[in-house]
């Protein structure tokens, strides 16, 4: 992406709608939030990402020779406006929640703050790429929960809804978790580990299977995991592994990491199965894989039938969230920026109660129990807030306020999870690598509490707005529908 200019990665009122700001000469700074409404999978939590990706289009962003001559080719744009585009840069500033960490519907995952010509045209493309890699994320994540610590193996690059998704999809997978992808590309791109086997078209070029296995036992002593089901797992595949593992015992060869894999069949019987023949012939320590249509649903049953596999391959279901193939994360304005420098609320009202929107420069904070580590609850509100950890914090729901709680001074801290990423156009902020970005995700997910990482009518992380926040809210919200 930072070699592609992805300007014109957008929808057309976008454009649209800055020659109109900038024939009616708006140049008003305005605050727009990125955040979606519901968790992805009727799960608990999301986990962000695809930052990188929306730094790298920030920075890149500009108009070159051929946009305007086809803008100018659609016969709705001024020659004054397309000029104004040819020096288009971004001036403004972004505040994001960081890559890996684990989010909740309502609160920002992304705050800018820019000239609202700027701020309006990003919106596309700041959604598209967050939108995708967090969906992708959030699925991984759970795929790997549900594998209990298994290494879980991202294959889904030719299910994909294109190179883009498949690439991009891979690199948010390994942030969710997963120990490594197929797709050799993104472990290029991204200095991933990049994980492989074979296909059943290996063990039917040869004469017959033993032949195959041997040949692919030569060629990776240390990286030989066996497809044992192109003919017959039981009666052909496993033994025939088992042959070829002994001969290369017998030959002084001991592997760092062999043992079969499945791609058809009852898993859960056949895993057991395997595991006693293996364990039969002294190979204790053999890895058994799986694959074939896998999600979290799915590896959450073969556990619980005692399946004795170790090592799940997921292709179609992780790659294209499957059963939620979109996130719904939206970008609203907050508000505007009057002559005298003060931000003015804005708030888009609805007939449904969760499409309202919270108005304002706002950030927020994460809430953790000091006793445990989890999170307790997120608090949204106006930017210039101050809250002091030595002091009773009274939280209370904003749809039903009458619900409330109290948080003792001192044993509570609160996490700032806004972070700037680009100041007057320029990235201030340095994305860790994937790796790097997937163990964050990893200590991340550990302060969530059980029951909101179950699959099943998961708890809800409860996220609040201050008081300042919701009175401003309320104060809007009748001035809007004329109450005193």
């Amino acid at each position: 992406m930072s070699t592609l200019n992805l300007t014109l990665l957008t929808d057309l009122y976008e454009i649209t709608m800055m020659q109109g700001y900038f024939k009616t000469q708006n140049q008003d700074v305005a605050i727009f939030d990125a955040f979606y409404r519901s968790n992805p999978c009727e799960g608990g939590y999301a986990i962000c990402a695809g930052l990188e990706q929306v730094i790298e289009y920030i920075e890149n962003l500009h108009f070159d020779e051929d946009d305007i001559a086809y803008l100018r080719s659609l016969k709705i744009f001024d020659e004054d406006f397309l000029s104004y585009l040819s020096g288009f840069h971004f001036s403004g500033d972004i505040y994001a929640i960081p890559e890996g960490s684990v989010m909740f519907p309502r609160e920002p995952m992304l705050k800018v703050v820019a000239p609202i010509m700027e701020a309006q045209l990003i919106e596309t493309a700041v959604l598209n790429i967050i939108n995708h890699q967090s969906l992708i994320a959030t699925k991984a994540a759970r795929v790997c929960y549900a594998a209990q610590g298994d290494g879980v193996m991202e294959f889904g690059l030719r299910r994909a809804q294109g190179p883009d998704s498949g690439t991009y999809g891979a690199r948010a997978a390994v942030i969710g978790g997963c120990k490594g992808t197929s797709n050799v590309l993104t472990g290029q791109m991204f200095d991933v580990p990049v994980l492989g086997t074979h296909a059943h078209s290996w063990i039917m070029s040869f004469p017959d299977e033993y032949t195959a296995f041997r040949e692919y036992a030569r060629l990776y002593p240390n990286a030989c995991i066996l497809l044992v089901d192109t003919y017959d797992t039981l009666k052909s595949g496993v033994p025939n592994a088992i042959r070829v593992f002994q001969e290369m015992r017998d030959a002084g060869i001991h592997s760092s990491y062999y043992g079969i894999r499945m791609d058809s069949g009852d898993l859960a019987y056949l895993s057991k199965k395997v595991r006693k023949m293996l364990d039969n012939a002294g190979f204790t320590d053999a890895v058994i894989s799986a694959s074939n249509d896998l999600d979290e649903y799915l590896i959450e049953s073969l556990k619980s039938q005692g399946a004795t596999i170790t090592s799940w391959g997921v292709g179609t279901n992780l790659i294209t969230s499957k059963d939620n193939p979109s996130f719904g994360g939206v970008y609203k304005l907050a508000a505007i920026r009057n002559e005298n420098g003060d931000f003015i609320p804005k708030i888009k009202l609805s007939e449904n109660v969760e499409k309202v929107t919270n108005p304002g420069n706002k950030t927020f904070y994460r809430i953790y129990d000091n006793a445990t580590g989890k999170i307790r609850a997120d608090l949204i509100c106006l930017a210039d807030e101050v809250f002091d950890e030595s002091k009773d914090l009274k939280l209370f729901d904003p749809n039903a306020p009458w619900k409330k709680t109290k948080l003792a001074g001192g044993t509570y801290r609160m996490r700032e999870m806004l972070i700037p990423v680009i100041q007057k156009g320029k990235a201030v902020y340095h994305s860790p690598s994937v790796m790097e970005i997937r163990d964050i995700c990893t200590k991340e997910k550990d302060t969530l509490w059980d029951e909101t990482k179950r699959f099943v009518n998961p708890q809800e992380i409860y996220v609040d707005l201050s008081q300042k926040l919701y009175d401003m809210k309320t104060a809007l919200l009748n001035q809007t529908h004329n109450i005193d």
